[in-house]
């Protein structure tokens, strides 16, 4: 018994110098997504592994990319946060200008090597991330004491969502959205204004969707998809089939017909659809759950970190657990049928190289925050004093 109690208390989080279960959901979701892409890419070209290679290198690159950032302090990234935003907005300019138009929407911008072309969005949302922690956690004090506080960084979000509208990038302005108010929300700021603000620009998208006819035939094929199955709803439908054919434990793995051609980006944005297919109801779950994980860790550890005063950790980690949750919930949603067609990749799982090369440093991150809070678990509450600090009596 005294064996067990030992071996129980060794295998316990606290013991650890990492957070096990981030490590175990991330190669678990990155593990499995090289094999649904490898299966989901089968046929689309001449040489049928070519996506696999590519995914196998990619992979690589952001193992490199989650090193990199756990070697690097956070302390750096506070400091030259505001730099940061600088160039990630200038590159969201530069794309419109010089930028690979695909599908009618300019994203990528070509780069020679074993990264092709490097999605600005994907790398724009560290920028932002790190912008709105050093904000958050210079000005605490003010977030929760003076309400219109909040105002200043919602104005800075203002800039890089309208170059995102003009890409167009619509499921990119969501997901940058849901980030900062999500953010605001954790630093404690007023949330009486953040569901106006939210309800603001929930008016703003209605208003978009109306005024673009692309957009507006999105909603009513996501409405009944079965109206246009050839047209409009055809992606929708094709995912549906998907999903019915697979039942409860699936059609089994590389056995998917609605890869073979029928399915369109099967192997990007519809990779759930294919997992659905070939592993069933028990492989949508597992892929649900594993999110479920490295979100909930995500937090954990900006809790944490939050607890122990190291706020700009705490926020860079809310960050990234909104960004992963928002672009996870709403990839599904739309592979499902939940929601109308959006281009957002599944993070860890889809093919794309831009996507993986930011979560593995997303997830860099979040290993460096957990490992200084573990390391100097106690420092002052606040880092930054309020400017006006009440006098005691």
């Amino acid at each position: 018994m005294s064996r067990l109690l030992r071996l129980r208390e060794a295998l316990t989080t606290r013991n650890l110098s990492c957070d096990v279960w981030l490590i175990i959901s991330v190669v678990a979701l990155a593990g499995l997504g090289w094999v649904m892409v490898s299966s989901a890419s089968i046929g689309l070209l001449e040489n049928s592994y070519h996506y696999s290679r590519q995914h196998a290198i990619f992979l690589c690159i952001a193992v490199m990319a989650c090193l990199f950032m756990l070697c690097v302090p956070l302390e750096v990234w506070r400091q030259n946060a505001a730099l940061i935003l600088l160039v990630s907005i200038f590159m969201l300019f530069l794309v419109l200008i010089i930028g690979q138009e695909v599908n009618g929407s300019k994203r990528w911008i070509a780069l020679p090597g074993p990264l092709p072309s490097l999605q600005v969005s994907e790398l724009a949302k560290i920028g932002l991330i790190f912008y709105m922690a050093a904000f958050m956690s210079r000005f605490t004090y003010d977030l929760r004491r003076r309400a219109f506080s909040m105002w200043r960084p919602l104005a800075v979000l203002a800039l890089p969502a309208g170059l995102l509208f003009l890409a167009p990038d619509f499921g990119g302005m969501v997901v940058y959205t849901i980030c900062v108010i999500g953010m605001l929300m954790m630093s404690g700021a007023s949330l009486t204004l953040l569901l106006g603000s939210g309800g603001l620009l929930a008016s703003g998208a209605v208003m978009m969707v109306i005024m673009e006819p692309y957009r507006l035939a999105r909603w009513t094929s996501f409405l009944d998809p079965w109206a246009d199955q050839f047209a409009t709803g055809y992606q929708l439908t094709q995912a549906l089939i998907a999903f019915g054919r697979g039942h409860v434990t699936g059609t089994g793995l590389g056995n998917s017909v609605q890869k073979l051609h029928y399915l369109p980006e099967a192997h990007t944005d519809f990779i759930f659809a294919v997992v659905a297919e070939e592993l069933g109801m028990i492989g949508a779950i597992i892929v649900v759950l594993l999110f479920t994980i490295f979100i909930a860790r995500t937090m954990w550890i900006g809790r944490r970190a939050e607890l122990a005063g190291h706020l700009f950790g705490a926020y860079v980690s809310y960050g990234i657990g909104f960004i992963i949750a928002a672009q996870a919930f709403i990839n599904m949603a739309v592979s499902a049928g939940l929601l109308p067609t959006k281009g957002l990749t599944l993070p860890l799982i889809s093919y794309g190289g831009s996507s993986l090369l930011v979560t593995g440093m997303m997830v860099g991150l979040l290993l460096r925050t957990d490992a200084e809070t573990r390391h100097r678990p106690r420092r002052n509450p606040t880092p930054y004093k309020p400017r006006h600090e009440p006098r005691l009596s």
